[in-house]
């Protein structure tokens, strides 16, 4: 998931990278509102899920930025400032940001939220060349494991074949899907899938994750990332000669 961090203090913006790179996050850094409105010309690439802002930056005030960003986007904006009246935060939220959390914050509510704001957003799809952009409601493939998840049938297919998942099997594979490499944490998945929270609860997790990886038969698709949480891998191992792993038979 691409991810648009605007911020003018060199410091901070380090210290964000790097927790937000462990987490799976391709992030670009903006150190001004010129820098980062510049940075969300459309230009072909696989566009920004979510632009995390700063108010306080050199050139132009973040709300400012935000009511720009609005204007011909639509992707979620949170911002993160040290303003904690109540005035800032109504008055971004005026504007169109997604969400509004104050510094300092705890980094796993953060993640939760970048997380929240981005599974609302259907970024546009890109054309292919000489094409036009692929029909809503088709199914989602992860191309190098052969694995196509149809969302609105609930149907998922592996190498052609079907493979009947339970309620909870589809949901957690689908939650996983929406973000190949991206580390969701147990909580949030707890949250999404079943609704309750985390505590108590890891065994079922661990029994669900098993079995997708049984009746997927892909055991190297779904990572467990160790005190965290878990991650879909988004390109499957390669045989020898440069052919991708099929599904196990």
């Amino acid at each position: 998931m691409r991810l648009l961090l605007v911020e003018d203090d060199d410091r901070v913006a380090a210290a964000l990278v790097a927790v937000l790179s462990r987490h799976g996050f391709q992030v670009r850094h903006a150190r001004s509102g010129h820098e980062a409105l510049d940075a969300l010309v459309p230009d072909g690439s696989e566009p920004y899920r979510v632009v995390l802002l700063d108010l306080g930056l050199p050139d132009r005030d973040g709300f400012e930025v935000c009511s720009r960003i609005r204007a011909g986007s639509g992707v979620p904006v949170i911002m993160v400032t040290a303003r904690a009246d109540i005035r800032s935060r109504i008055h971004g939220l005026n504007l169109g940001a997604d969400d509004y959390i104050t510094k300092p914050y705890d980094m796993g509510e953060l993640l939760a939220r970048i997380h929240a704001v981005a599974r609302r957003f259907q970024p546009p799809a890109a054309s292919p060349a000489g094409g036009s952009p692929e029909a809503p409601g088709t199914p989602d493939p992860l191309e190098s494991w052969g694995i196509r998840i149809d969302r609105e049938r609930r149907r998922v297919e592996v190498g052609g074949r079907d493979v009947p998942l339970t309620r909870k099997e589809f949901d957690l594979l689908a939650l996983l899907a929406q973000s190949p490499g991206v580390v969701y944490r147990r909580e949030q998945i707890f949250s999404e899938v079943w609704r309750s929270g985390w505590e108590g609860n890891g065994r079922t997790l661990e029994v669900h994750i098993g079995s997708l990886r049984t009746k997927l038969a892909l055991p190297g698709l779904v990572e467990a990332v160790r005190g965290v949480g878990y991650r879909l891998i988004p390109q499957s191992p390669q045989r020898p000669g440069g052919e991708p792993a099929g599904p196990a038979s």
